[in-house]
């Protein structure tokens, strides 16, 4: 596959031919940064985990030079931070069992301009051959700019795709802000108990990261947790660990949809729930 820039790359774990093992995809995470995946996409690699009829396939568009560095890392060059970063995801996808770890290689800066007209190109044509039924992303209310500019490349990289080649599921999962502010009947929840060992092994990949001054190791499985608990408060948990995600399929199947209100009409549910349960306790005074 021609990808468009001449650093990028695509990792196979088991050697089969790229087309087939690209083709061959069921699940498909993409990540504007090494290392998102194994937070938000857990869901997708353990529901492909072991299996040889699901796979995994994993995109990453960011080239990893802006990474946060300290201690023994801290010296590093950008240039030193983009090696050592496609090795730690390499290793995360051969752990995991992915079909395939492709790796654009995009500088961060280029990701959030926009027309991003080579990423939507590079997306498409790895979607095209490998026909996911379902997608996860970043969620369009997240707030880190490049995870949003990530979400609008897939949303138009889809969108350029013929519609019976696209996607059956699309969704926009948390990391840089959490989703237990949708309301309920928004929100999509993924149960990803099980596997903890895979999952933690999965994070502690990204050494430099972790040991770069970011607990996400720590933090993920905490959010995982607080999820699944808090995700009811008139029931029994009935996950040990849940990841929120919107679902973005609506914007996959109809190219009028506004990226933007679709977005905000999350948001104005999210004011109106708030108003209606405090206005409501504030009239019975």
């Amino acid at each position: 596959m021609n990808l468009n820039q001449s650093t990028a790359s695509i990792f196979i774990p088991d050697d089969v031919p790229e087309s087939e093992a690209i083709s061959r995809t069921t699940h498909l995470g993409i990540g504007a940064h090494h290392d998102d995946l194994e937070f938000m996409a857990l869901h997708g690699i353990i529901s492909c985990f072991g299996r040889d009829d699901r796979w995994f396939g994993g995109i990453t568009c960011a080239d990893g030079a802006g990474g946060i560095r300290s201690g023994r890392y801290s010296t590093f060059t950008n240039e030193e931070m983009i090696i050592l970063r496609r090795e730690e995801q390499i290793n995360a996808a051969r752990i995991g069992e992915y079909g395939f770890m492709a790796q654009l290689a995009y500088p961060s800066a280029e990701i959030r301009q926009s027309p991003r007209k080579n990423l939507v190109e590079d997306l498409s044509a790895i979607m095209l051959t490998a026909r996911p039924e379902c997608v996860y992303t970043h969620n369009p209310a997240d707030r880190h700019d490049t995870h949003i500019a990530a979400a609008v490349a897939v949303i138009e990289a889809i969108r350029s795709m013929p519609p019976e080649t696209r996607p059956s599921r699309v969704l926009g999962c948390e990391v840089w802000r959490g989703l237990d502010w949708m309301i309920d009947e928004d929100k999509t929840t993924l149960d990803v108990s099980g596997h903890d060992k895979l999952a933690e092994t999965l994070i502690k990949q990204f050494a430099s990261q972790i040991e770069g001054g970011k607990n996400y190791d720590l933090a993920v499985d905490g959010r995982r947790r607080a999820n699944a608990t808090f995700s009811s408060p008139y029931s029994p948990d009935s996950a040990e660990k849940a990841w929120f995600a919107m679902d973005l399929t609506p914007l996959a199947e109809n190219d009028e949809l506004d990226p933007v209100q679709f977005t905000l009409d999350h948001v104005d549910r999210f004011r109106d729930d708030v108003e209606t349960r405090l206005r409501k306790a504030v009239d019975k005074r």
